[in-house]
């Protein structure tokens, strides 16, 4: 006797498959077709999937716009807790659905760059060589920084360097009265 297998499909109330509408919705979003992923989101939010709608964006925000539009993340992370908040009162509500559509739309508008996702998947595919510890690593704060008798002086003059730094007016001075009293212990 031959078995079946057996093939769960998730529809919207439009007929549609889930998987593809929620690929057409991330599809629209990186074309920035505005339209179009309004759409989308309408139609999975409207067919109960709101969570798997609000995961999708929030995943779109790193993986599609990612560093290109600083500060995006903390705009989807707020309108998410908007929706959660009016959802709350009343799942699946209109009113919930603002904050959604207002997501999209930023998303769908906001410059991209793929590269935070290209690191994501860099290991995978191409592979970092393996890395020795570099030494300003080995401070106050590990078993062999401690063994090497490294204290809060190394600390401030080798581990807390700092490149592309972007000091306040007296940050360097108050610094240098630290390492210098530091010194002195």
């Amino acid at each position: 006797m031959e078995t079946q297998e057996i093939e769960f499909v998730f529809k919207t109330r439009k007929g549609y498959d889930f998987f593809e509408v929620i690929s057409a919705l991330q599809k629209a979003i990186r074309r920035c077709e505005e339209e179009n992923a309004v759409y989308w989101a309408i139609e999975l939010y409207k067919s109960g999937f709101a969570k798997a709608l609000w995961s999708r964006l929030l995943i779109i925000t790193s993986e599609d716009v990612g560093l290109a539009e600083p500060g995006i993340e903390i705009s989807i992370n707020a309108l998410h807790s908007n929706y959660l908040a009016l959802s709350e009162k009343k799942k699946d509500s209109v009113e919930a659905l603002l904050p959604t559509l207002h997501a999209v739309v930023l998303l769908a508008r906001a410059k991209k760059s793929r590269y935070i996702a290209l690191l994501c998947e860099y290991d995978e595919f191409v592979g970092y060589d393996y890395r020795d510890i570099p030494d300003e690593a080995l401070d106050k704060h590990t078993r062999k920084g401690k063994a090497k008798g490294r204290g809060l002086l190394y600390f401030y003059q080798e581990s807390a360097k700092l490149n592309n730094a972007k000091k306040e007016a007296n940050e360097e001075e108050i610094e240098q009265k630290i390492i210098k009293k530091i010194s002195n212990i």
